[in-house]
């Protein structure tokens, strides 16, 4: 049996925000907390989705102590917020850290024997849903308006813990290009390969099947078609970035990742690196190293972004071809292609063990242990 979970309403297209205060009138809420980071604020990006509100009439508060890799801490601080504002809903407007971070204060706050952060960990039996989400992101990349997934930091242990649960999902979700516009072009093509990752990890996982499938070899396609645009900064590019990481996370969320994603979530946790960022620069090595168990999907890959005479190569021929499309996308939009000036030697031994423990790794489609990891980072450098 496969189950298969998505939002209730989604909008797409520009001028989509519009709709936020619509759902939030329909629904009979009364006021939001919305959890936005420092600098969409100081930005004016907040303010597109605030004066919507406004315009309504809907009462609401703003918490912005969010962190790029959301903490432990943040999510503490945003629990109290919510408790305080006398908030009934939750508007999460930015890219994975601001809603991860509403998901974590949402579920704890409708599943309070779950404040201890560090119990949302894994698959956690929480009993009820979230406290309503209207989630707008702000970049075309992770897909968390559409997911059943999260990522905290615990700090502590320079780990990042991946937090699984279906009462996590948003209500709603409102995926609008024009409040990705203003993404400068390193965010964009960082957020666009991790969108990219998402689909061919999705794609390749252990739990795929063909629902999943479909979606996801479309989002490779859109995906390879937008990005160099969206970086660009073109208005077909930021939409079809805006759809393609979209459908990308309808398909893995239900089906679940690899150790592209388990490998890049240390690096995150022990360097603050970017997430996309990490995740493009270990795509291809771990492709590489998948691609044993992957039968003809590989062909499937190649010829969704864009390589010709795919149904004339050999398996190796393809196999490569895949890889090398992209290794070059990524190159293409500006991202390294090695981890020399991210990872610490002396660290590989903890990352390695961290990958391996990670809740991604499982989902890979060949099955892996810490020395083998071991080995991908080793390579990456």
């Amino acid at each position: 049996m496969n189950r298969f979970i998505l939002n209730e309403t989604s909008y797409h297209g520009k001028g989509a925000v519009a709709a936020v205060a619509d759902e939030a009138k329909n629904r009979g809420f009364n006021k939001a907390l919305v959890c936005s980071d420092p600098d969409l604020i100081k930005f004016g990006v907040t303010k597109k989705v605030t004066d919507v509100l406004d315009g309504a009439g809907l009462a609401y508060e703003i918490f912005s102590d969010i962190k790029p890799n959301p903490t432990i801490q943040n999510v503490q601080a945003g629990v109290e917020a919510f408790k305080k504002s006398g908030a009934d809903y939750l508007v999460a407007i930015g890219g994975g850290s601001s809603m991860d971070t509403a998901k974590a204060v949402g579920i704890i706050i409708n599943n309070p024997e779950f404040a201890d952060v560090r119990s949302l960990e894994g698959v956690a039996p929480t009993k009820k849903p979230s406290v309503p989400i209207i989630a707008v992101p702000t970049t075309a990349g992770t897909a968390a308006e559409v997911t059943i997934n999260y990522v905290i930091t615990d700090t502590e242990k320079d780990r990042k813990m991946v937090c699984v649960d279906p009462h996590d999902i948003p209500v709603v979700a409102v995926v609008d290009p024009d409040m990705m516009s203003t993404m400068p072009k390193g965010l964009t093509a960082a957020t666009g390969m991790d969108a990219l990752t998402h689909a061919i990890e999705g794609y390749i996982t252990k739990g795929a099947w063909t629902l999943s499938d479909m979606f996801h070899l479309k989002a490779i396609e859109i995906i390879s078609e937008s990005l160099r645009g969206a970086v660009e900064n073109t208005p077909e590019g930021r939409e079809g970035m805006a759809l393609g990481q979209y459908v990308a996370g309808m398909g893995f969320s239900n089906v679940g990742l690899g150790i592209v994603h388990s490998m890049a979530h240390p690096l995150g946790a022990l360097y603050d690196t970017p997430h996309g960022i990490a995740n493009a620069i270990i795509l291809p090595t771990v492709m590489e190293y998948n691609a044993s168990t992957t039968g003809e999907k590989y062909r499937d890959i190649a010829k969704a972004m864009g390589v010709k005479g795919t149904e004339n190569m050999s398996q190796d021929e393809y196999r490569k071809a895949a890889i090398d499309a992209v290794k070059q996308l990524s190159k293409d939009v500006g991202i390294p292609d090695n981890l020399k000036d991210i990872v610490k030697p002396e660290d590989i031994p903890f990352l390695a063990q961290s990958a391996y423990d990670d809740a991604c790794r499982p989902g890979n489609p060949r099955d892996t242990s810490v020395e083998e990891i071991t080995e991908l980072y080793k390579k990456l450098l």
